[in-house]
């Protein structure tokens, strides 16, 4: 029989993707705008982050486990750079690939990016003094989200007196010796300690074959090398600030808590390109910022442009991003591919036990660290335990708090 060609307008009917693409796609799209609440409403540093990142990402929607949450926090605390964006960036590249990674990068720190660098062109018409008063219940509402956190890692992970253990030497040394060194060295160490007990996992008969690509590893180390040279080199200040910002994000290990003395350092007190009361106006600010403290970056990086124009500072404000978030994404997408497959060795397995436990401590060392530079008043207890208390009752997202609080900042007298 012949067949009757097609008319022009005969729209054609294509076959629907798989219902497994279909599936994945929408729960990247809804993953994305989990990440879009985080990074809206995650106040108070890396503590406060993963505990948010615990009850939105583990106990409401369930992408993976409060125990794979730690390992991951773990596996980036023991990496240079920006540790909530490292973990929020595995898990993106978890549940979907590079691609879902690079986009929860990007939503993830673009909202304190862009304040901050906002931040930067503006200095000079800031009211801090009312800043401050709009954000002064931010921060104990935080201490209520570590202390929540440091309650529900706790109950997942501690199960053996090993743990018990290891929580409470981590959290004793966390609080009394404040230096970078000490965490990375702690993890390690916790995760050498149930090391020994290797021979009480299971034996898993077909291991997949470890396979390491260097690509991301190879880019990070050829980065660092070319920034360096051509910094040391050119006069070009766009290239010299993405080689300072490119180191730091590089070599720092424990967070913007560890990175805004090495900034002051460099930008302050050595090339001067701002001031010491300019400096402690923008970390005060991104303190009082949702998302990544390394966006503070930004911030210098568009004063330290400020002879160049509103051009020249949006330049510097993005080459303080781009450098200081580098590093450590690069990092992480070399580590995570092959993670997993590290995994099915008893030893690694075994030595989860011991990180996990040490992770706890150190959230929970966190908790009494946070609290200690708030004023000492009736009122911020009470908004610690009401906070808490609210988490616990699992009644309120926690946007809600967070919003609630600066609400009362910016009404109450």
């Amino acid at each position: 029989m012949q067949q009757q060609p097609l008319e022009a307008d005969t729209p054609v009917q294509l076959a629907p993707p798989p219902r497994g693409v279909r599936t994945r796609r929408v729960r990247g799209i809804i993953f994305l705008k989990d990440v879009a609440v985080l990074g809206l409403t995650a106040f108070g540093g890396p503590q406060a982050h993963t505990a948010m990142m615990l009850r939105l990402l583990v106990d409401k929607r369930r992408y993976l486990t409060s125990a794979e949450l730690l390992e991951l926090m773990a596996l980036c605390q023991v990496l240079p750079g920006p540790t909530s964006t490292q973990t929020i960036t595995a898990i993106g590249f978890r549940l979907g690939g590079p691609n879902l990674a690079y986009l929860t990068l990007l939503i993830w720190m673009l909202p304190s990016v862009c304040i901050m660098a906002v931040a930067g062109l503006s200095m000079s018409y800031l009211d801090k003094a009312q800043i401050a008063q709009v954000v002064r219940f931010v921060q104990p509402v935080a201490v209520g989200f570590v202390a929540f956190s440091a309650y529900k890692i706790s109950e997942k992970v501690i199960h053996t007196k090993t743990s018990v253990a290891l929580l409470v030497v981590s959290a004793w040394s966390m609080y009394f010796f404040q230096v970078p060194w000490v965490l990375p060295l702690l993890l390690l160490g916790g995760g050498l300690v149930t090391t020994f007990r290797y021979r009480k996992m299971p034996v898993v008969r077909e291991k997949q074959p470890l396979r390491i690509e260097w690509a991301n590893f190879v880019l990070w180390l050829a980065v660092f090398l070319a920034a360096a040279l051509l910094g040391h080199y050119t006069r070009l200040l766009p290239v010299r600030l993405f080689e300072n910002f490119y180191r730091n994000g590089s070599l720092v290990f424990g967070g913007g808590q560890v990175l805004a003395p090495l900034f002051y350092t460099e930008f302050v007190e050595f090339k001067g390109y701002l001031s010491g009361p300019e400096f402690l106006s923008g970390y005060g600010l991104t303190q009082a910022l949702p998302g990544p403290n390394f966006a503070f970056a930004s911030y210098v990086g568009a004063l330290a442009m400020r002879d160049y124009g509103i051009g020249g500072q949006v330049i510097g404000a993005f080459v303080g991003a781009a450098g200081i978030f580098m590093p450590g994404t690069l990092l992480i997408f070399f580590l995570i591919r092959f993670w997993d497959q590290l995994k099915q060795y008893r030893v690694v397995k075994a030595s989860l036990e011991g990180i996990n436990a040490v992770s706890a401590g150190l959230v929970c060392a966190a908790t009494f660290l946070l609290y200690h530079p708030l004023p000492d008043t009736n009122w911020n207890m009470v908004l610690v335990v009401v906070t808490f208390l609210l988490l616990l009752w699992d009644r309120f997202p926690s946007y809600v708090l967070v919003l609630g609080a600066l609400l009362a900042g910016a009404l109450l007298p």
